[in-house]
């Protein structure tokens, strides 16, 4: 049983060793734009599944948000339209990259452009207006908030209500 758990954290952790992502500012997708989902809480090697994006009110207002209801971020060091991600190494123990192409939920509209870079290891990872996705592993609960302004360089992608 034991060399199970520790074969499975091995191969947990290269996953999250292997994707990261890159970003800089998200533009209006930052300041408040339409209404999105996205999904995934952690790494997965499906490169060809999808990452389903969704707005969920939060104590700080609407976000971006995965299938799950879980918050997604960007990271400032990450360089909008960069296949090569700043969160790397340690940093993965912390964000998981939101994994496979984005595509918004049923019946939600984004005013910002979605797509996905390819990791090293080949993992898809999504993004949003160039900026990788994240989702924070402190985050124990759909519409929590805990990673925004984590050292100063990440962000929730604030949104419009749904329906306004």
């Amino acid at each position: 049983m034991r060399h199970r758990v520790l074969t499975a954290s091995a191969v947990f952790g290269t996953l999250l060793l292997a994707a990261c992502a890159t970003s800089t500012t998200p533009g209006s997708a930052y300041d408040g734009a339409a209404t999105t989902a996205i999904s995934s809480t952690a790494p997965s090697s499906a490169s060809g599944s999808s990452a389903v994006l969704t707005v969920r009110k939060t104590p700080i207002g609407y976000v971006l948000a995965n299938a799950n209801g879980y918050t997604v971020y960007w990271f400032a060091k990450d360089p909008a339209g960069s296949a090569h991600p700043a969160c790397v190494g340690r940093c993965l123990l912390a964000w998981f990259p939101v994994t496979g192409k984005p595509v918004a939920a049923r019946g939600v509209t984004l005013d910002a452009r979605l797509g996905c870079i390819t990791r090293a290891g080949g993992l898809t990872q999504a993004t949003y207006n160039g900026y990788p996705l994240y989702t924070f592993g402190s985050d124990s609960a759909p519409g929590m908030t805990n990673g925004n302004g984590s050292a100063g360089a990440w962000h929730v992608i604030k949104e419009k209500a749904p329906g306004s």
